[in-house]
């Protein structure tokens, strides 16, 4: 059964027209006589709020605009971290280096303190020198920074310190004006006639490249050991006699038809460590 439809009186029709008409109408009226006022105190406050909340375009731009405004300082933040960060790595690298120069300098001041003490254990009369360079191609040489000019001549014996004990670290074999090329112990042209400490045998020294330093001519049936100190002998022509010159590493047992020891010396000045040099003018 249906249900008579209830007539719409006119007081609830003329409401319901004034709401859908004059709403709309107050508004464009309120919005115009926004527009043709002064944007001055109160009417321009009043027309931001009113933009804000009745375009949508303005409240997405002022929320892009806030966005944006937080994204330039969060990077901004991150250049000034970085830079921060740049600025404390060149502050360690700077601190590693004063550190390593500080080690460098320490440990060269207790090198010479070793060496001054050559002047009161040895007669040797004699020039100090400082390592200039080193040829790359010839590591187991050194160029002096003091020549002729000093004293120096060629085949005057070179001697530096190690762990507080002096020993041989070479011979002059080139000389200028103000330098002086060595041949250090190591090199393979270098050789020097030695003696072993225990029994007192000799034998000819010479450079075996990055091994160790070799006495030939030992006699075979010396009793050699390791860790003997060998020594400058007397029968060098160009060293000074009692110069350390190392210990014993190895005996090599001849062959059947050789007649002499070959033994190994670790050199007490090995050619990586030579810095400071005493080189000895007066036999």
């Amino acid at each position: 059964m249906n249900t008579p439809k209830r007539p719409i009186s006119f007081k609830r029709y003329t409401g319901h027209y004034r709401r859908r008409y004059l709403l709309p109408a107050g508004f464009l009226l309120a919005s115009f006589l926004l527009m043709i006022l002064p944007l001055e105190g109160w009417v321009a406050s009043v027309k931001a709020v009113l933009a804000y909340v009745f375009i949508p375009q303005v409240r997405a731009s002022h929320s892009t605009v806030q966005y944006a405004q937080g994204v330039s300082q969060t990077v901004q933040e991150l250049l000034r971290a970085h830079q921060e960060n740049d600025q404390l790595k060149q502050q360690i690298q700077a601190t590693q280096l004063l550190s390593a120069q500080a080690q460098e300098i320490l440990a060269e001041n207790q090198r010479l303190t070793g060496l001054l003490k050559l002047d009161v254990s040895h007669p040797w009369k004699g020039v100090w020198a400082k390592v200039a360079y080193r040829e790359p191609t010839q590591w187991n040489s050194v160029v002096l920074d003091k020549g002729s000019a000093d004293g120096i001549k060629p085949r005057s014996a070179v001697i530096a310190m190690q762990e507080g004990q002096e020993g041989l670290a070479g011979v002059v074999v080139e000389v200028t004006e103000n330098t002086s090329k060595v041949l250090l112990v190591q090199d393979e042209d270098f050789s020097a006639a030695v003696q072993l400490g225990r029994g007192g045998e000799t034998g000819l020294l010479v450079g075996d490249g990055p091994r160790p330093v070799q006495i030939k001519y030992v006699p075979l049936l010396s009793n050699v050991q390791k860790g003997d100190p060998v020594y400058t002998s007397s029968a060098s022509s160009v060293f000074p006699a009692g110069i350390l010159v190392g210990q014993v590493h190895a005996v090599r047992k001849p062959d059947s038809f050789q007649t002499a020891l070959t033994v190994e010396v670790n050199p007490q000045v090995p050619s990586s460590a030579v810095r400071e040099v005493f080189v000895i003018l007066e036999n």
